[in-house]
């Protein structure tokens, strides 16, 4: 959900794709003489340990050249392959959003260790959360690995990773809406789901890596998502009395990712050529997580609680 909703926005808009920079004929010149004169070269040893090649340290050698030229001249800077011109770090190319991936990925595992010791054994959906969690860890560890070093494969496991973990937040979000305890209609659900993913997979794989068909799919999974939270949600301030005063997180929740994507619509050039619109997106999502997590430790409890109550009755 939360990276779908920011996807759509950017490609609605044409923000995330434009490339100005690398199709300047300045541009291809810088690189085609950097790789005359230089390559093939001995690179030092961290951009070797992240995968660099002479030719793409041409690329960002020539990339950092034209931007400070334009800056020099007062013009203003431009994308190249659909990115900023970011300042590289011990040879990752976006550290900002490296290392705000890796925050989400640790307030997923913190709250994981939560998971584990306050919610009790006997709640039903206990393993669902901390499938949920692992889930979450794995989706920002190709998060990490991808703004370190974009490449093809790199690419493809963080979306592959984003779409399944936005497709496991959905699974959960219909066991927990509708209640759902039956363990033959869960198997169906997930087999479902899991079967839609793999041919999602497949198709991009094997038959064309089709951006707008991989937005579509993500958007419409996480507008179901958020959908099934916010009737949820109204429903339980619909009542008379609100039965769970902690409905609020969740909308919550979901209103500031909405809020939070608005980073990527309204795109600026990165700040110090580290922090842009983007990883402050990080930003937003780890911020915000520890209000899903919230909602969902006290749902579990204030469901034992009824159990409890209806079994002592």
């Amino acid at each position: 959900m939360r990276r779908a909703i920011v996807v759509i926005l950017c490609f609605i808009l044409n923000v995330c794709l434009a490339s100005e920079g690398d199709n300047a004929a300045e541009f291809t010149t810088c690189v085609d003489i950097c790789n005359t004169t230089h390559c093939p070269a001995v690179l030092p040893f961290v951009l070797r340990l992240t995968g660099w090649t002479c030719e793409r340290n041409c690329e960002y050698t020539c990339m950092q050249t034209m931007t400070d030229e334009a800056l020099v001249q007062g013009s203003a800077m431009v994308q190249y392959y659909g990115k900023w011109p970011f300042y590289r770090f011990a040879g990752l190319e976006e550290p900002a959003s490296v290392a705000f991936s890796i925050g989400n990925g640790v307030v997923h595992y913190h709250y994981y260790k939560i998971l584990l010791r306050e919610i009790p054994l006997a709640y039903f959906y206990k393993p669902f959360l901390l499938a949920f969690s692992v889930i979450g860890i794995n989706t920002w560890i190709w998060s990490t690995i991808f703004h370190a070093r974009d490449l093809t494969w790199t690419q493809n496991m963080d979306y592959f990773s984003a779409a399944f973990s936005l497709l496991y937040a959905f699974y959960f979000a219909i066991l927990r809406v509708f209640h759902v305890r039956q363990a033959a209609t869960i198997r169906v659900i997930g087999a479902v789901l899991l079967v839609l993913f793999v041919m999602h997979v497949s198709y991009l794989s094997l038959i064309e890596f089709d951006f707008g068909y991989n937005i579509f799919v993500c958007v419409l999974v996480g507008t179901a998502q958020s959908l099934l939270w916010i009737g949820w949600c109204a429903a339980q301030y619909t009542r008379r009395t609100t039965s769970r005063p902690y409905a609020f997180l969740i909308l919550t929740f979901v209103i500031g990712v909405l809020a939070a994507g608005m980073l990527e619509v309204f795109d600026f050039a990165p700040i110090c050529r580290t922090i842009d619109a983007h990883s402050l997106w990080h930003l937003s999502t780890m911020l915000l997580l520890p209000l899903f997590y919230r909602f969902v430790i006290e749902d579990a409890w204030h469901e034992m609680g009824t159990q409890y109550s209806q079994w002592n009755n």
